[in-house]
């Protein structure tokens, strides 16, 4: 009898198996302490030796690679999820990968990043009237006309 009631569902199981493989996302947390951003990842059961990548990127952006892998056991059923878990965060400007320190411990991983200390000015952007932003404009044109 269970095997009937396992046969229909056995399809489906098949059918979703690509999509519990995929990548999943890391859950964290970020804040800012003295002066140091500091991004908390929760990756319990991890190896960081072996199984944790970090990069910072050009660009601003925290990679945190991580994978857990299952080992196969006789009658195992098990609900925690392994694979590969990645997440992506965009730091403020100016971050120094060369600054960034990671640390590992009960589960959590931290990383802390010095903020830079120099911040850029803002600037003012003057708002020109719709009839100014007009005439602004076929003045150039008529100056580039006359040339």
């Amino acid at each position: 009898m269970s095997e009937l009631l396992d046969f229909p569902f056995s399809d489906w199981q098949s059918l979703l198996s690509p999509l519990t493989e995929q990548v999943q996302a890391i859950r964290v947390e970020d804040y800012i302490d003295e002066g140091t951003y500091v991004v908390r990842a929760e990756l319990p059961g991890i190896d960081p030796d072996r199984d944790v990548e970090i990069t910072v990127s050009d660009d601003d952006v925290l990679r945190i690679h991580a994978e857990r892998r299952q080992e196969q056991r006789e009658g195992q059923r098990s609900e925690f999820r392994y694979g590969a878990f990645t997440r992506s965060l965009v730091l403020p400007h100016g971050i120094s990968a060369q600054d960034v320190q990671a640390s590992y411990d009960q589960g959590v991983l931290t990383v802390r990043m010095p903020l830079p200390q120099d911040k850029p000015e803002a600037q003012r952007i003057t708002v020109k009237k719709a009839a100014e932003a007009i005439s602004g404009e076929s003045e150039k044109s008529s100056e580039s006309s006359e040339k």
